[in-house]
């Protein structure tokens, strides 16, 4: 064979390359012309440089500002976003903890669980006539269950007998064949085919006596599950309407109050919502079996406790204030009455509650923007020990179905040994509720109160001015303090312009002072009257003074000592004819 020779190609490489080398001597002669005009064109426009500038900067300073305008709106958008997150968490706390109640209410979660009910004979035996009716059930299923098998072949065999007996008439034959044999030993007509194949098939797939019989082995099961699935239905109680649960005499929900009751165990929990849950649950629970509501009306017969524990006064921001007086357990028969036995004590514990509650029904509000909190001042002079076990329930049970009631907890008169002793229990208190404890010891205790307690309404017993039953003065008359520098004599002018009576009272919190009172008439002819020799201030002092001229009355304090004094005074004009 002759071998065959491709024809070689030409070589076009040499011709791109010149094309390419065309193209980028091209370009580089469009880039020169380019670079060579720009400082033509700078050139023949040096005027315009400097407004371009201006321009281009006023433009810049537009811009940087439009910028700042729009940082300052989105910080004022992100403070007011980050504002509304701050409260929404409280807000979805207090949805989610209705919720809950709300659940809770429908369930009747909120009622103690009922005794289980005790066992008798009846109930040993019931299971097992149950477990009997259950057999015979079973069995009763089992034998349907083979009718319904069994019968069926045989209502089949006697439809098809008769045609195997004329079938042995016609044609005798030593076996009988199967409907399909039969269908295939027909002659060839189709006619025939069809025609046996009708005979044979028809009455076997669909013999009457298997359609009647099948339903009424049946019907026995049928009957007894419609009466199961219908039993209940008829016999079923309705469903309880949802539970209506008070506590301190506001509804948990359905009240504009609820919501203030409700805030108080999310707080106590940090607002937690299951916690707060479980906790309201318990509260709710311990109340119905403490009988808090019956309690209410009780007469437990101890007014000597009154001296131990009552109500006087409010705060500075309007919070109802009770004092706690243990020093009174010194009596030892008061101390009898409350501690001497376990059925005394537990009697005490419930005159307590009880006034407990009667004070948070009375004096607070649990509308929004009300005061729902009270103070809470306890005096430990000269107060007693008692059994740490006794004190620790007391706590836990004030703490656990009382949350957030006290705007403070303010101790005075405290002794050195109390500072050791409330280490030791603080651990069962909240840091919430550890935040609110103040400790002032006996010489700073009246100095404490008056930082949240006004002298006009705190009791002469702990410093103040407040009296009951005082003819002159009540918590409505505001009392002035000033220091008195220690060796300094400090003077108050009353002026007095027309005959009444002027009365006022006073008092220095600490020793070595010495107080007096005179009046100086306006009349130069008129003399000065001395109300009041120098004497020791050992106390609170209540004085008047009959004035028939113009003039004033001069109360001068005297402190001999080496400290500072606080100084309280307060007066009142009445009638010339009314006395004191």
């Amino acid at each position: 064979m002759a071998m065959e020779t491709r024809p070689e190609e030409p070589e076009a490489a040499p011709a791109k390359e010149v094309v390419v080398a065309e193209v980028l001597s091209a370009e580089e002669e469009v880039v020169d012309k380019e670079t060579s005009q720009e400082p033509a064109i700078q050139a023949q426009t040096p005027g315009k440089k400097p407004a371009l500038e201006a321009a281009l900067a006023a433009e810049a300073a537009e811009e940087a500002g439009e910028k700042k305008a729009a940082v300052q709106e989105v910080e004022a958008k992100e403070s007011s976003v980050v504002a509304a997150d701050r409260e929404d968490p409280e807000k979805k706390a207090l949805d989610e903890l209705k919720q809950l109640v709300r659940a809770a209410l429908a369930n009747r979660e909120f009622s103690p669980p009922p005794p289980p009910a005790p066992a008798t004979a009846d109930a040993a035996v019931a299971p097992t006539e149950e477990h009997t009716s259950k057999a015979e059930e079973a069995k009763a299923e089992e034998e349907t269950a083979a009718t319904a098998v069994v019968e069926p072949p045989k209502a089949v065999v006697e439809e098809s007998a008769p045609s195997i007996k004329e079938e042995e008439a016609e044609a005798p034959a030593p076996t009988l064949p199967t409907t399909e044999e039969n269908a295939i030993a027909v002659d060839d007509d189709g006619a025939k085919t069809v025609e046996a194949i009708e005979e044979t098939v028809v009455p076997v797939a669909a013999p009457p006596p298997e359609v009647d019989d099948a339903p009424a082995a049946e019907s026995p099961k049928k009957e007894k599950e419609n009466e199961k699935a219908t039993a209940p239905a008829a016999v079923a109680p309705s469903l309880p309407p949802a539970e209506e649960i008070f506590i301190w005499g506001v509804p948990l929900l359905g009240d504009e109050r609820s919501d203030t009751v409700l805030l108080k165990f999310l707080r106590a929990r940090d607002f937690k919502v299951k916690e707060a849950m479980t906790m309201l649950k318990n509260a709710v629970l311990w109340r119905k079996e403490f009988g808090i509501e019956e309690l209410l009306n009780e007469d437990l017969g101890i007014p000597e406790m009154e001296k131990v524990v009552f109500m006087h006064g409010i705060d500075k921001e309007g919070h109802p204030v009770c004092y706690n007086v243990y020093g009174e357990f010194q009596n030892k028969e008061l101390y009898a009455a409350a501690f001497a036995d376990e059925e005394k004590r537990k009697q005490f514990l419930r005159w307590r509650i009880q006034y407990l509650e009667k004070g948070i029904r009375n004096m607070l509000d649990f509308n929004p923007g009300g005061v729902s909190t009270m103070v809470q001042v306890t005096d430990l002079k000269n107060s007693i020990g008692l059994a740490k076990k006794e004190l620790r329930q007391a706590l836990d049970l004030l703490q656990d179905n009382y949350p957030e009631f006290a705007a403070k907890q303010v101790f005075i008169n405290v002794p050195w040994w109390y500072l050791a002793f409330n280490r030791m229990i603080s651990p069962f208190f909240t840091q919430r509720t550890k935040s609110k404890f103040v400790f002032a010891g006996p010489s700073k205790s009246a100095e404490t109160l008056f930082k949240y307690i006004a002298p006009e309404q705190v009791p002469v017993q702990f410093g103040g001015l407040s009296k009951e039953n005082d003819p002159d003065f009540s918590t409505a008359d505001a009392v002035t303090e000033i220091t008195i520098k220690p060796s300094t004599k400090q003077a108050i002018e009353i002026s007095v312009t027309e005959p009444c009576l002027l009365v006022w009272e006073l008092r220095v919190l600490g020793w070595d002072v010495s107080y007096g009172a005179e009046f100086v008439p306006v009349a130069e002819d008129g003399y000065t009257v001395i109300v009041q020799k120098a004497r020791k201030l050992v106390a609170v002092v209540k004085d008047s003074f009959k004035i028939g001229d113009a003039g004033k009355v001069v109360l001068t304090v005297n402190n001999t000592s080496s400290k500072k004094k606080r100084l309280l005074y307060r007066y009142k004009t009445k009638s010339s004819t009314d006395s004191i």
